[in-house]
This record gives C-alpha cells, structure tokens and sequence, in this order.
C-alpha cells in the first residue's frame, strides 16, 4: 500500500472516529486507526532495512596458502609384513588441528597450532604402494603414529622411493654398452679402493678396445 493511501486512510478513519457513537463502532476504528499507523512505521523504515550488504570480491585464500610449516626434527619407523609404522617425536598435536591426505605412492601430513607452530610431515614418493582408504593416524601425548598399510606384503628398504643403481638399464634404444657402463660407474663410486682399481682398470682395456666386455674380469 502507498504511503499516501495510508495517510488518506488514516485521516478518513480519525474523521469516523470522532463522529461515532457507539462504543463498539469507536472500538473497531480505533483498532484500525493501530493497524495503519503500525503498517504507516514499517514502510517507513524498510528502505533502510531493505539495503544490500556489500559483498567482497576480494578472492580467498585457502589456509596452506597463509601458513608456515616447519619440518618434524626426529621421526623413527618400523614395519611387519603388512604395515608401516612412523613415529614423529611431536608433542601436544590436538587431533581436530591435523590434516592428512594419503594417495597410493605419497602422503602428506600437516600439524597446525603444536604449541604456536605448524609442522608437516610428507613423503612425496614412497617406497611401495599403500591402500590410502587402510592408512590411519594415532595422535598420543608425546608422539603422532603414521600406519601405511601396504597394498601388497612384503619388506621396504626405506620408506623413500630409491632406483636400484645396482641394475642395468635394458632399453632396448640405448646402447647396451652403455647401460653396463653406467653399472661400472656406480659400482665404482660405492666400492673400496680395490675395487676402484679394478673397474678403473676395466674401463680403460673397455675404451681402448682390449677388452670386448668390461664386466669379464668380475666373473
């Protein structure tokens, strides 16, 4: 209803009001006359009420982007034919400030707020493959516990991915000489001083064409 309706309304029915008698005719007008001017206050402040919050477009930044982690210092782990367990020496992690997130070659573990700092803990390739939905973490008073189950059994060398530089690259596109002198070249740099003698030794003859295959004199 528009504001000059209202008004004309009112006007009408205080008209009506002062000229009626009976008390239950003066008692329905005066009831009205309450309903218009309630009706006549709320329009007037509805403008005000009726103005839209400012809305920010400013972009917003996820929490990792704001925050800074400090590495776990010390950390242990053992295994058994299924699982792998680690140990972060991290006092005071409150298990409702932690995120986790395990993928079959990786995870990545992050500790806000341990005594005002946040710290992470990640393994970017692992050794072996896990089963994520299988992986767990036991948070306890003086240590967090890591369990990656395994997704087939058997023994880890080390938690952290490693190529075996101990074996000959077979691509079939390379020269095969040079996959075993890739080999030579590895055992040479983890080898003892006879050993370094030997293979230095073998790569000469093998470059000055005296020997046709330098790995004979290991046989």
């Amino acid at each position: 209803m528009a504001a000059n309706d209202l008004a004309l309304d009112l006007e009408e029915l205080k008209h009506l009001q002062s000229i009626a008698k009976r008390p239950r005719v003066v008692s329905l007008i005066s009831s009205e006359i309450r309903n218009l001017e309630k009706l006549s206050k709320d329009g007037a402040s509805a403008p005000s009420s009726q103005i839209p919050a400012p809305v920010s477009t400013a972009p917003k930044a996820t929490p990792s982007q704001l925050l800074n982690y400090a590495s776990v210092a010390s950390f242990s782990w053992d295994q058994d034919n299924d699982k792998v367990k680690i140990y972060l020496s991290l006092e005071g992690v409150d298990q409702e400030k932690m995120e986790t997130e395990f993928k079959p070659m990786s995870f990545d573990a992050k500790f806000h707020d341990v005594h005002g700092k946040n710290y992470r803990f990640s393994l970017p390739k692992l050794n072996k493959e896990i089963v994520p939905e299988k992986c767990k973490v036991l948070v306890k008073p003086t240590r967090v516990v890591i369990t990656l189950t395994k997704a087939s059994k058997g023994n880890w060398l080390d938690l952290h991915y490693k190529e075996d530089k101990f074996k000959p690259n077979l691509d079939k596109e390379k020269d095969p000489m040079a996959g075993i002198m890739d080999l030579m070249k590895n055992m040479y740099e983890d080898g003892d001083e006879e050993m370094k003698r030997t293979i230095a030794k073998a790569w000469t003859d093998a470059r000055s064409g005296k020997a046709a295959d330098p790995l004979k004199r290991f046989s």
